[in-house]
């Protein structure tokens, strides 16, 4: 059996240690909480001091940077980023591709498409059925 862990530097010379999520295998950094019934697929990227609720998904090449909140049911999609200290509420669906702010709040039940992106700090509007709203 190999190991469970996965040490990788980052950009400041820091080792930082990720295990490997039992559902899923996605790389958790120490210090991220994220609870069981979460998938996070292999290839996928949880900073340190992220929350991942129950029932959420975030998907293969996906990275959640430091602080950003997932909420229950959330949806991330392959290869989407989610800025630091972002927060996706409950339900929502973040497409493929797709770049969360820093700071950025996506409401519960929101739908954002694949490749859009979300300004730092911009607080998503969406009409009742989660669709985001233009500016």
């Amino acid at each position: 059996m190999g190991k469970n862990y996965v040490d990788i530097e980052n950009d400041r010379g820091e080792t930082l240690r990720y295990r490997k999520h039992a559902n899923g295998r996605g790389l958790i950094a120490h210090g991220a909480k994220v609870h069981p019934d979460a998938l996070v697929e292999a290839g996928a990227y949880v900073e340190p001091g992220v929350q991942v609720a129950a029932g959420a998904r975030i998907g293969r090449g996906a990275w959640i940077e430091p602080d950003a909140v997932i909420g229950p049911e959330a949806h991330i999609d392959a290869h989407a980023h989610i800025g630091s200290g972002a927060a996706i509420g409950p339900r929502a669906h973040i497409g493929v591709r797709t770049h969360v702010g820093t700071g950025a709040r996506v409401p519960g039940g929101a739908l954002i498409g694949d490749d859009e992106i979300i300004p730092d700090g911009e607080n998503v509007m969406t009409d009742r059925r989660g669709l985001r709203l233009a500016a």
